[in-house]
């Protein structure tokens, strides 16, 4: 037995439908009908017709036609047939010599759209706030139209919880207001089948509102009153539909249930349903037309119960319960299945259906009740089951099961077909199956045979045969892989085997890698025009080919050059509003299909909000309404509102206050004499919105003013005069016109009357003729055109100031150590101060340092003592030193006289560190130590302290030898030390007080005594720039080697020179240069002989060059001097000394310190770098040494 297989058309079979009109068919009354009636069968079977249950002949109407080889008929009605004439029942028959099918009865009906009855219709006069419901009622169609509501320009109606449609088409108005007065309420009706749309005269609502009746009693009634007025009355909710308290609804299985209240009342209600005894089902359940309809989808019979609307305002609720019961037309349990039987075999034809109430069950034999069909000793009717047995070839039929009840009827055929066939297996052969790894491999087999074969799986050419839960087996022949592995590819051999005989065929498999996203897009949050990028990198199998699509929200990307498709990324250039959303990467093969979205938020700051709306008007407040503007996906966090006084301060506008995001009203407070206008921003995380348009204006009415001014303060700015001062109201605290001030005062404590004067918008007014600085009681009131502002408080001020008349008194002076003194006075009396008293000052100098001659320049230091104190520390004074000070009292005008001069002097201290240690003349166990008197002695120096030991080869250091030195002295040899032994010194000086700082040095004896090493050098070489030149060399000699530098111009110098020298007046000029430098000469021999240096302290003075550092004070000699104009081009004729300093003379030549090393360079700022390899201790220059005067001469034979 074979049961639900198709016969292959090459062998005999009963008819089967395959294809009929549908069971309720309106047709279009302007076209031809249709109607279909398609069956297959062997041989092809024979159609007929019977139209209202007798049998239609078609050849006897010319205006009905069949189709060749089908039974679909045509009837003509675009060539004068009228389609009211087919109207009926019909059914099509399909038979051949095995049997006959019917079709469902087909029921034909033409659509119809009449028109709207004449009416007239008179216009609805309504109170505000009342309901209305304007009736549509359109005309019966076929099927029923589809009802909107318009304007006579074609614009829909706009629909609110307040103003919506019914499911009957009628439009209800919760509560009417002003702005519904309207006349052209148009309902329209469209009908789809006949494309038409019927029109329903206009209706005329004309609404009357208390705004008239506000108008004509505004005079006699306040702002308030009028404000505070009701114009409509509130009512509670009443139902419009449906009504009543409760009604009852059928509805049919699997259809869709929609329920509907519609309610008035003011404030408009709010609909709410509910399910009583059961909820709501949650998958199933929709609400529309603002939740004034309930829609439940595919409603079963679990679906029936009472319903609950309930509509609720602030005053009430009203509730209507509707009880809905779901019945079912008949619906198919087990359906009766085409049976094929080998002739002697056994089978059931089984019918159970059910529906509520409960079908009715009949069976029909090709067409015929059964009950009077052919007699068939085969088979057996056993209510919904016919059972065959022993069936022979004649037993082939086809059989009609109807079920139906009062709500419809189901008809099916199923034929039985008596064959004797060997197997054939329909899959063709070698047909190649490519599945994905981990997923299920379907393996066909489509056969046939009578009786039914049974069917074999085998893997590989000689392979078992399949068995196992690894593998399932269907019905149909095919074979299932639940899990698809590598492994499991290979060629699948399916075997059918029935009594008649055996056939076999094979199929291959091959069993792919799936395809991945192995990078996802991610989600994004991205502001307006910036540029975002989504990622999407695959893997796959490398026999397929992917393609990769991206979609936006489920749809394909916009038309839009911004949006760039890369092989692994989507990117997004200039990302605007309406590329938010979702966007799905998607990667396809032959085979399989996978997908990645990510979300895309663009942000922005909010849209500025608008509507602004001022309402409340009071005197001093006012209530600011707003609605918000777009968010952009950043939630709004606050309202800024700013306002503007058009009156005193046009297009400027100021921060009022700041509202939170969740906040669009705000009770502004108001100051009189304003011309308000507001405005509202709105701020986000990603910042501040646009400003809105500005609301109207509002001018608050004049007042006196609520303040007076502020910082009022009176302060003399001469002896004789008090000067008072205030910050002046600003232009919205004047509260009205005309703003004054009022200015007053008196001498304080002293009993006179307050002088008082009225000036202008002003901020000072100048009191004259008092005496220098007495305390005045001061106020300052603010008054306008409408009066003066509260009493002012009174502030205390004081007239000018004067220097004061006398000096501190009693000045002593305690030395504390040799940097610290404590200074002591008497403090002067207040009335001498005449002013505020800010303190003291103390100016204090160096006379003399009693350890060195005298500084140059006296450096007074004043240290200032606020308030009225009587004593202070003066620091940072130098040790063994002379001071001289005084001490003056200061108050708002200026200093005092100084107190005498008081002298004092600090005593010893240690002394500072040596200037310098060098160690000279290394000797197989001899070295020379040279040193420099300490820069700061702070006091007599007594001794020098040397302190040396050895350090080995493992930088270990030896036992410490300890000499003292006579304080006059400046050099030592050490002898008797070891041979190529490397030595550390210590060397500090000490005074009566103590040791100093000490510094260190290394040196080391020789190995042997070696000739003496002649300096050398070579390879000299230069690179010149515009305003500098580099000069290097190469040097071999002994340490301690100093260097000359000689450059000058070359070439145009040259011959500029040749020219000066042939002038007699350069001659004589020259000859009288020679005589100044020799008698210079002269001089400075007769000095050195007396054993001075030369000095240049004289040269230093006549300069006064700021850039040149001062003279040592010990020993006379030059410090270190520097030239701060680095960019100068080099000079020529300039020459260096040996003492590492370039010696600033009174040319213009760049000068510059010297560095240590070899090689030597200048700079790219022209200043002269160069290592040595002596002591890092700069050498004293030699106070005689100056550097040559320039000259033409020796330009020439300069070294460039």
């Amino acid at each position: 037995m074979i049961s639900s297989l198709d016969v292959p058309l090459d062998l005999s079979q009963p008819p089967t439908i395959t294809q009929q009109s549908p069971k309720d068919y309106i047709v279009d009354p302007r076209e031809n009908i249709v109607i279909q009636c398609e069956a297959k069968g062997k041989p092809p079977p024979s159609f007929s017709w019977t139209r209202n249950g007798t049998h239609f002949d078609i050849d006897k109407d010319a205006q009905v036609t069949m189709k060749p080889n089908s039974g679909t008929l045509v009837i003509n009605i675009m060539n004068g047939g009228k389609a009211e004439a087919y109207e009926g029942v019909y059914q099509c028959t399909a038979r051949n010599e095995r049997g006959a099918a019917i079709s469902n009865n087909i029921v034909i009906r033409p659509s119809r759209s009449p028109l709207w009855t004449k009416e007239k219709l008179e216009p609805n006069h309504v109170r505000e706030g009342d309901s209305l419901v304007l009736h549509c009622r359109p005309p019966v169609g076929l099927p029923p139209p589809i009802i909107f509501w318009m304007d006579n320009a074609f614009q829909r109606l706009p629909q609110s919880e307040r103003v919506s449609q019914g499911l009957n088409g009628d439009l209800y108005f919760s509560n009417v207001q002003p702005e519904d007065t309207r006349e052209d309420y148009i309902c329209y009706a469209r009908f789809n089948h006949t494309q038409t749309i019927q029109q329903k005269q206009p209706i005329s609502v004309k609404v009357f509102s208390m705004d008239s009746l506000n108008d004509t009693i505004a005079a006699n009634l306040s702002d308030t009153d009028i404000y505070g007025a009701k114009p409509v009355t509130e009512r509670q909710p009443v139902l419009l539909t449906p009504t009543g308290s409760t009604s009852t609804k059928v509805e049919l299985r699997g259809n869709v249930l929609l329920l509907e209240c519609i309610a008035a009342g003011l404030p408009t209600p709010v609909i709410r349903w509910i399910k009583e005894g059961g909820e709501l089902p949650a998958n199933r359940t929709f609400f529309e037309n603002f939740k004034k309809t309930l829609k439940i989808t595919d409603v079963s019979e679990a679906d029936s119960g009472n319903y609950k609307c309930i509509a609720r305002n602030t005053l009430g609720s009203a509730h209507h319960v509707i009880s809905v019961t779901v019945k079912a037309a008949p619906y198919w349990i087990t359906a009766p299945r085409n049976l094929v039987l080998s002739p002697g075999e056994h089978g059931n034809l089984i019918c159970r259906a059910n529906g509520n109430p409960k079908p009715d069950i009949s069976w029909l034999a090709n067409g015929v009740p059964i009950a009077i069909a052919p007699e068939d000793p085969s088979r057996k009717v056993d209510g919904d089951t016919i059972i065959f047995s022993h069936v022979q070839e004649r037993s082939s039929a086809v059989y009609q099961c109807n079920a139906s009840n009062e709500y419809g009827y189901l008809l099916a055929n199923a034929f039985v077909n008596v064959l004797a066939e060997p197997p054939r297996i329909l899959t063709p052969a070698n047909k190649l199956y490519q599945v994905i790894a981990d997923s299920p491999a379907l393996l066909d087999c489509a056969y046939f045979g009578s009786p039914k074969p049974e069917i074999e799986w085998f893997k590989g050419v000689k392979g078992s045969i399949l068995r196992g839960n690894e593998y399932v087996f269907h019905e149909n022949g095919t074979l299932e892989i639940p899990v698809a592995q590598k492994d499991s590819t290979g060629t699948y051999t399916c075997v059918a085997r029935n009594e008649l005989g055996k056939t076999q065929n094979e199929v291959q498999l091959e069993v792919k890698d799936p395809t991945m996203i192995i990078k996802q897009p991610e989600y994004k949050v991205i502001q307006r025009y910036g540029q975002v990028s989504f990622e999407c990198i695959i893997k796959h199998d490398s026999t397929l080919s992917p393609t990769v699509i991206w979609l936006k929200d489920n749809d394909e990307l916009p038309d839009d050059e911004r949006f760039l498709v890369g092989k692994d990324n989507l990117t997004i250039m200039n990302v605007t509003d309406k590329d938010d959303g979702t966007y799905t990467c998607i990667v396809n093969t032959t085979l399989d299909s996978v997908s990645a979205s990510a979300v895309l938020t663009v942000v922005a700051r909010p849209n500025p909000p608008f509507d602004l709306e001022l309402t409340g008007q009071l005197e001093r407040s006012i209530e600011l309404s707003w609605i918000p503007g777009d968010e952009n996906n950043s939630p709004i966090t606050s309202f800024v509102i700013e306002y503007e006084d058009g009156l005193h301060e046009p297009g400027v506008w100021h921060y009022q206050t700041e509202v939170p995001g969740t906040q669009t009203t705000v009770q502004l407070k108001l100051s009189p004499y304003v011309n308000y206008s507001f405005r509202v921003i709105a701020v986000n995380e990603i910042g501040r919105s646009q400003p809105s348009e500005p609301s109207e204006q509002y001018l608050t009415k004049s007042a006196s003013p609520d303040e007076n001014p502020s910082n009022v303060q009176g302060i003399g700015s001469e002896p004789d005069n008090l000067v008072i001062t205030w910050e002046s109201l600003k232009g919205f605290q004047s509260n009205g016109p005309g703003l004054q001030y009022k200015v007053s005062w008196r001498q304080k404590d002293v009993d006179d009357e307050w002088t008082s004067v009225i000036v202008a918008n002003v901020s000072k007014y100048i009191v004259s003729g008092t005496p220098t600085f007495v305390p005045y009681e001061i106020k300052v009131q603010a008054l306008n055109d409408l009066g003066y502002a509260p009493e002012p408080s009174v502030v205390i001020g004081h007239s000018g100031e004067d220097l004061p008349m006398v000096a501190p008194g009693n000045v002593q002076v305690f030395v504390i150590n040799s940097t610290l003194a404590k200074v002591h006075w008497d403090p002067v009396p207040l009335k001498t101060v005449r002013g505020h008293l800010q303190g003291y000052k103390v100016y204090y100098w160096k006379v003399q340092s009693l350890s060195r001659r005298s500084r140059r320049h006296v450096e007074k230091k004043i240290l200032t003592f606020r308030g009225n104190k009587t004593l202070g520390m003066l620091p940072g004074l130098e040790p063994y030193s002379s001071y001289k000070l005084n001490v003056r009292v200061v108050n708002g005008k200026g200093e005092g006289p100084a107190s005498p001069d008081k002298l004092f002097r600090t005593p010893e201290g240690v002394p500072g560190s040596p200037s310098f240690l060098k160690i000279t003349n290394p000797t197989l166990d001899s070295l020379t130590l040279e040193w420099g008197s300490p820069t700061h002695p702070n006091g007599v120096l007594t001794s020098y302290i040397l302190k040396f030991q050895p350090i080995n080869n493992t930088h270990e250091l030896g036992p410490l030898v300890e000499i003292r030195i006579p304080a006059n002295e400046s050099s030592l040899i050490l002898k008797n030390l070891n041979y190529s032994t490397r030595y550390k010194f210590y060397f500090n000086a000490q005074t009566s007080v103590g040791s100093g700082n000490q510094i260190t040095e290394e040196a080391v004896t020789i190995m042997d005594e070696v000739q003496p090493l002649y300096p050398r050098i070579r390879n000299v070489t230069t690179a010149a720039a515009e305003t500098y030149a580099n000069i290097s060399w190469e040097y071999e000699g002994p340490d301690h080697a100093n260097f000359y530098v000689e450059y000058g111009v070359a070439g145009t110098m040259a011959s500029r020179q040749v020219d000066i020298a042939t002038q007699g007046w350069f001659i004589g000029l020259m000859c009288a240069v020679a005589l100044l430098i020799l008698i210079l000469l002269i001089v400075c021999f007769i000095r050195r002989n007396k054993g001075g240096k030369y000095p240049v302290k004289e040269k230093e003075d006549a300069h006064a060059d700021p850039e040149i550092q001062p003279m040592k004070e010990d020993d006379g000699t030059f410090g270190e001097y520097s030239d701060a104009e680095d960019h100068k081009p080099l000079k020529k004729g300039s020459r260096t000394p040996s003492d590492r300093t370039v010696k600033k003379e009174d040319s213009d030549d760049s000068l510059v310190d010297y560095g240590e090393g070899v090689n030597g360079q200048f700079n790219e700022d022209g200043s002269f770098i160069g290592q040595y390899s002596g002591k890092k201790e700069k050498e004293p220059a030699e106070g005689n040494e100056s550097s040559e005067a320039p000259s033409p001469v020796n330009a020439m034979n300069s070294f460039v």
